[in-house]
Formats: C-alpha cells, structure tokens, sequence
C-alpha cells in the first residue's frame, strides 16, 4: 500500500540535477524519521539521506555528501531531495520513507520505516 507520494524522477545526463519532492501531506504527523532509499534492480533497497524532523539532524551516505541534500518543503509534511552533480550510479528507484522512530535508531534499516512512496525512477546517462 503506497502511503506517500514521492516525484521528481526522470533522465538526466551526468553532471545534471534533479529534485525530487516527496508528499506526506495526508498524515498530521508521519513520523520523527523521514527520508529517501533507493533500489536498483537486483540489489537490497538501500538508505540514501534522512532527516530527524524532531532533532533536525540528517544522515547521508558517503557517495551522495556533498551532492544530495534534503530538506523541508514549501508545505507542510512535505519533503525535497536535491540531487547535484548525478553519475550513472545514482541510477535507480528512489523510494521516500518515513518512521515512527528517530533516526538516530532507524536510519539504515528499511525494517524500521513504516511508511512508503510508491517510487520515482532517476535515470543518469553518461
């Protein structure tokens, strides 16, 4: 069941830019924790930024520092992810997702988030 809306995927070549906007706007309250994973087929689903909308900390993995940034959108409950600087392998589906939890205890672990988009595909040509 898709709970979330997230969008913004498409094509772009290296070195290009994308911003992808997830919608949370149906849930009061989605949750403390709330970020993007994405997936590529073949592989496990993997964290890539998160945010704690209670301590304002965020979390990224080494490859996207510096490049992806989230933040809190222009409406409430919802959120941006802004992708700089993209290479072929940030290729895959994004997912937005959002826990119960703060991030300090679920970031990382798909497991821990209770919440989904339906996903955006971003495709990165070189």
């Amino acid at each position: 069941q898709v709970e979330l809306v997230d969008s913004g995927g498409g094509s772009v070549q290296a070195g290009g830019s994308l911003r992808l906007t997830c919608d949370a706007s149906r849930f009061t309250y989605p949750g403390h924790c709330m970020g993007w994973f994405r997936q590529v087929p073949g592989k496990a689903r993997e964290a890539v930024v998160g945010i704690d909308r209670v301590t304002g900390s965020t979390y990224s993995i080494d490859s996207v520092k510096g490049r992806f940034t989230i933040s809190p959108g222009d409406t409430k409950n919802t959120l941006y992810l802004q992708m700089n600087s993209l290479n072929v392998e940030d290729t895959a589906m994004y997912y937005c997702a959002a826990s119960n939890r703060y991030c300090s205890d679920a970031w990382g672990r798909v497991s821990a988030f209770n919440l989904w988009g339906q996903g955006t595909q971003v495709t990165v040509s070189s």
